[in-house]
């Protein structure tokens, strides 16, 4: 069929009208990309993430940046109750998804090459963004990858930032050369759009702390400059406000350590935060199979609050047994990481103790455990139980969190240490007494437990020649170290 030239108009015009309207049509998170222009236009976005719904400074702050001009972004989860009166031409960006609408793509929003977050109360200064952006193209291809300018009248405080992600552990230490990890204060902070946007958590909140963490990851360096925007003028927060504030910035950081996968930061002075489980929590890692913990197969160590509680009830179990007169000694892997470390083996999942079988009953939990057949909670919250698997007993670190120390009772038999319950665990095997003739003190876990009188025979005897020299996983077959 022969087309006219009419008809070649027609449908060009057509298709025309089509692309427009679908490059017109806008849902919450922007339109489609494929109708944007490519991100990397020069500039640089200012983003409101940090600030609070109740009490904020958020109408002035974006007033103030949306005056150089710049684009201005309010990223929140849900448009900020009650209602802020934005500036014109300062935009929302929601991040929550909506049921019956697109999902949000805050990516798609943003077309510079640069990007800033403000935080709630800034105040914008002529060509101090342009500075920040200068400073961080100077080191174009190298390492600085953020550039943080200080809020007030405080400088920041240059920090280094060591992760151990084994350990699940942020160590924060004072900076000593030109490239910074993080920083103590509060700043503006910008980098590179596409860098933000590489990350998994790029709008997460508290932001300074979120970007340092993930920045920490990928050995990005931070470079601060003097040069400081004002702060606003504010009128005190009320004491509900401050009381609000407290417990949303605590709840925020506890939701973001556990999604960066950190359990402990150590701060600069020395000062401890814990996010891991704890007394009145389950502990972080599910039921244990083929002796082998999830987190060691996600190449991570025992999370460091888990050894904590370990320690805690090793300490607690061993002292009321000394107290109530029970032979006890460290047994299999506690006593392995004992004559290694002077610890937990950082990987392992319980303390296992061996006890003289006779002795059960000089101690009133393993007696009421062992007669009830029910668990007990002593006076301190720990929980002692006969174990469903076999003739063996468990305390726990409480009734949430099921962190344990296993109790193994032996008896002598033609000078042999035997048991009625054997798991097929390879150090699980009989052992002659004498290595308990007599017992002997030993460091382990900040506390000192008696353990057998020759601890490289005994735990060469259990798991083999040089068994303290050359460390292994639980089950090398499923991971090895």
């Amino acid at each position: 069929m022969r087309v006219t030239p009419c008809q070649t108009a027609l449908a060009g015009a057509i298709g025309l009208n089509l692309l427009l309207l679908y490059c017109a049509w806008r849902g919450p998170g922007g339109s489609p990309p494929s109708c944007r222009p490519p991100r990397g236009v020069p500039g640089v976005t200012v983003l409101l993430r940090d600030f609070e719904e109740f009490e904020n400074d958020l109408a002035g702050t974006a007033r103030s940046f949306a005056s150089l001009p710049v684009p201005v972004l309010v990223v929140a989860e849900t448009a900020p109750y009650p209602p802020v009166p934005l500036p014109a031409g300062v935009d929302l960006l929601p991040l929550r998804p909506v049921a019956d609408r697109p999902p949000p793509h805050p990516e798609f929003r943003i077309r510079t090459r640069h990007v800033a977050l403000v935080p709630d109360g800034t105040r914008a200064v002529p060509g101090l963004l342009e500075r920040m952006r200068d400073a961080l193209e100077e080191d174009a291809g190298g390492e600085i990858r953020l550039v943080a300018a200080p809020v007030g009248s405080t400088p920041l405080r240059c920090l280094e930032l060591r992760l151990e992600k084994r350990e699940w552990t942020a160590r924060y230490g004072a900076g000593t050369s030109g490239v910074c990890r993080a920083a103590e204060g509060p700043a503006v902070l910008l980098l590179r759009t596409r860098d933000l946007f590489a990350l998994p958590f790029p709008l997460a909140r508290p932001v300074p702390t979120s970007l340092f963490v993930q920045a920490a990851f990928r050995n990005w360096g931070l470079r601060l400059i003097p040069a400081a925007f004002p702060a606003a003028r504010r009128p005190p927060i009320s004491p509900h406000g401050r009381w609000k504030t407290e417990n949303l910035a605590e709840t925020r950081r506890r939701r973001l350590m556990r999604d960066l996968g950190v359990k402990r930061e150590v701060l600069a002075d020395g000062r401890e935060r814990w996010y891991g489980c704890g007394k009145e929590t389950a502990r972080c890692f599910g039921t244990v199979h083929a002796r082998t913990p999830q987190y060691l197969l996600a190449g991570r160590w025992t999370p460091p609050c888990c050894l904590r509680a370990l320690r805690e009830t090793a300490r607690h179990v061993t002292g009321i047994l000394e107290t109530a007169g029970v032979r006890y000694w460290l047994e299999g892997g506690s006593l392995l990481g004992a004559a290694r470390l002077g610890d937990i083996i950082p990987w392992d999942y319980d303390v296992d103790l061996g006890i003289y079988r006779e002795d059960v009953g000089k101690c009133r939990w393993l007696a009421a455990a062992a007669a009830t057949g029910e668990p007990v909670e002593d006076s301190d919250g720990f929980l002692w139980e006969k174990a469903a698997e076999g003739d063996f007993y468990r305390v726990h670190y409480s009734r949430s969190n099921r962190l344990h120390v296993d109790l193994w009772p032996f008896y002598p038999r033609g000078g042999v240490m035997t048991k009625d319950t054997w798991l097929g665990h390879p150090q699980d095997v009989e052992f002659p007494e004498n290595f308990l003739l007599p017992r002997v003190p030993m460091p382990f876990a900040g506390f000192t437990a008696m353990a057998p009188n020759n601890a490289r025979a005994f735990l060469e005897l259990k798991f083999g020649p040089g068994a303290i020299e050359n460390p292994e996983y639980p089950n090398p077959a499923v991971k090895r170290l």
